[in-house]
């Protein structure tokens, strides 16, 4: 079973899966212990209530909880950083502390960190640590949420600096192992609470 809240989401959720309904994590229209095992991806630096949300991912599984998150300690260390600090400042924001996470699951908890391999699908930021001209399509940046948290000439500024750097050479003079390192361990996480 999914749970998605927004409309825009559903309608574009492919015909073979499963139907997503309309719930949130904070209100899961569900019997106490229904699943077996409950995973939320990438998702939880938008609940109103991280508490709350938690709280109803354990009342409705009787088996572990996987939450695949960022590690906003770690947000910076990723090159981006130094060409739109604001947009990473802002995901910061976004994004719940590990150690909340851990805190609220209980004893036993592990987090794991996530390699992103340099051909990664996804349209995160980090997975695009080997590809930075996709930063320069409009398209790639829209579907990274942060990116609207900050004022269109900041993003405009951002952008001009990071597309003279390409065209110079001097992204490539910093950044260029980058190209050919296979995966990134950046700020992707798992956390597994057991049952």
């Amino acid at each position: 079973m999914a749970v998605e809240p927004s409309a825009a989401m559903r309608a574009q959720r492919p015909a073979e899966r499963v139907p997503a309904i309309n719930a949130t994590a904070e209100d899961l229209p569900f019997d106490d212990d229904a699943f077996d095992a409950a995973m939320a991806t990438v998702t939880v630096h938008q609940w109103s209530d991280l508490t709350q949300g938690l709280a109803e991912l354990r009342r409705v599984t009787r088996g572990p909880i996987v939450i695949l998150t960022f590690d906003p300690a770690t947000l910076d260390r990723f090159w981006l950083a130094d060409y739109a600090p604001e947009v990473i400042a802002a995901e910061r924001r976004r994004q719940p502390p590990i150690r909340d996470l851990v805190s609220r699951l209980g004893a036993g908890t592990e987090v794991r960190s996530i390699p992103v391999p340099a051909d990664c699908l996804d349209g995160f930021k980090e997975a695009y640590y080997a590809r930075p001209e996709c930063f320069l399509d409009e398209a790639v940046r829209r579907s990274q949420s942060s990116w609207s948290f900050v004022e269109p000439a900041v993003q405009a500024r951002a952008i001009a600096r990071l597309d003279a750097d390409l065209a110079s050479g001097a992204w490539d003079e910093r950044y260029g192992a980058l190209r050919t390192q296979p995966e990134l361990d950046g700020s992707l996480r798992l956390v597994v609470a057991p049952a």
